[in-house]
């Protein structure tokens, strides 16, 4: 009799992937770098692919930062709300790329804009995933002085999400910036506390406690290594896990 392999059960049904607006630039110092989205895009696949719900939230820093603006001179609410326009335009570009791949996306913004992209409604998002739609989330929580992080740890939890993906450029947390520290250590875990008493900058500190509040882990990862996404749902590869 002949065996058949089962494919491997994912370690998550449903998770929401956060990554900064910088990610989308690529070598770039400013803007979109559309090869680097269509990467992003295929590893946003390779996860849809083995079945697991997915939601994005993506950061608008590449095109505008909300802080920035404020540092120099700008109003600070006026100054968010370019940032929040910002990820829409990052969203608008990742569903392009997605969609490119037959991976059905909805762009989902908290400010209505309905030419270009749905209001966010809990109850139809949460359908969307039902229906193995990739949901991306733009425009942030639609309020000023909030940041793409809290953003994404909201709708992680209004989503019922298992857990919190944060693609950056290093495979983890580390005690000091590894990139300027030979000496930097990385944490296999880390507790939430931990996180806000370090000072570890995962995500900012209102996001951290939201997620401690509810229990929702956070995996930081390399976006940078090809398959990582997917590979950590397979139970590869190497990552932070930040919790209680």
């Amino acid at each position: 009799m002949t065996d058949v392999s089962v494919p491997e059960k994912p370690a998550y049904k449903r998770v929401l992937l956060k990554i900064s607006g910088e990610a989308l630039m690529g070598d770039q110092g400013f803007g979109l770098h559309p090869p680097t989205v269509q990467r992003i895009a295929n590893e946003v696949k390779s996860v849809h692919d083995l079945g697991v719900e997915i939601c994005m939230v993506i950061g608008g820093g590449n095109i505008f930062r909300g802080l920035q603006g404020s540092a120099q001179g700008m109003e600070r609410t006026t100054a968010d709300y370019m940032g929040m326009l910002a990820t829409v335009m990052n969203a608008l570009a990742m569903q392009s790329a997605l969609e490119s791949l037959g991976v059905y996306t909805r762009v989902i913004s908290a400010i209505p804009m309905d030419q270009v992209c749905e209001p966010y409604i809990r109850r139809r998002a949460v359908r969307h995933l039902e229906k193995k739609r990739v949901c991306i989330f733009a425009a942030g929580t639609g309020n000023p002085y909030f940041t793409t992080d809290t953003a994404a740890t909201l709708r992680a939890n209004e989503m019922a999400c298992e857990a919190i993906f944060k693609g950056t450029k290093v495979d983890g947390v580390y005690d000091k910036d590894p990139a300027k520290h030979d000496d930097a250590v990385r944490y296999d875990d880390i507790t939430y506390d931990d996180v806000l008493i370090k000072n570890l900058q995962v995500m900012d500190a209102s996001a951290i406690a939201l997620a401690r509040d509810n229990d929702l882990p956070i995996i930081v990862f390399s976006l940078d290594e090809p398959g990582g996404f997917c590979g950590i749902l397979r139970g590869e590869g190497t990552y932070t896990s930040v919790h209680g």
